[in-house]
């Protein structure tokens, strides 16, 4: 997290949560209500400051103001760079489990959690389909502890 970050935090505590506003779809693009991010150090101030909350909803810490993002499908988004793999952040991964859901698309599980592979990416995987791990969607979030639509799941 961004020192700049940490130290609005400890400065305004008590911020209200925003819920609705920020969306990770699923070739890992960040939309605001909808519209892609085109803007560089936005989408890096992002990534970087892109986390986890104990009950697996995914925000970004905006100084003091925690805006919870909503999924298009998982909280991560791989692709390929040559042999090398990174998330949507542009952080490198390794990948320790490899799945194929009904949909036919490819989840992958790193050390930061479960990624969608961008579909852009399928055609590596599909001499491997038929020897990936099958998963049901449905159970996806669940099984990988997130929450797809945090604003659904507020209390």
């Amino acid at each position: 997290m961004d020192e700049l970050v940490v130290r609005s935090l400890a400065r305004w505590p008590n911020v209200p949560a925003v819920y609705g506003w920020l969306a990770l779809d699923r070739r890992g693009n960040w939309r605001i209500k909808g519209q892609r991010i085109s803007n560089a150090a936005m989408r890096d101030f992002i990534a970087r400051n892109y986390e986890c909350d104990a009950q697996g909803r995914w925000f970004f810490q905006n100084g003091p103001q925690r805006v919870y993002v909503t999924l298009a499908y998982t909280p991560l988004v791989f692709h390929h760079e040559g042999d090398a793999l990174f998330d949507h952040c542009g952080r490198p991964a390794r990948a320790t489990e490899t799945y194929l859901d009904d949909e036919g698309s490819v989840l992958i599980r790193a050390e930061r959690g479960i990624g969608l592979l961008d579909d852009r990416d399928l055609e590596r995987y599909a001499d491997a389909a038929d020897r990936l791990t099958r998963i049901p969607r449905a159970e996806v979030a669940g099984r990988f502890g997130f929450v797809p639509n945090p604003a659904a799941a507020k209390a």
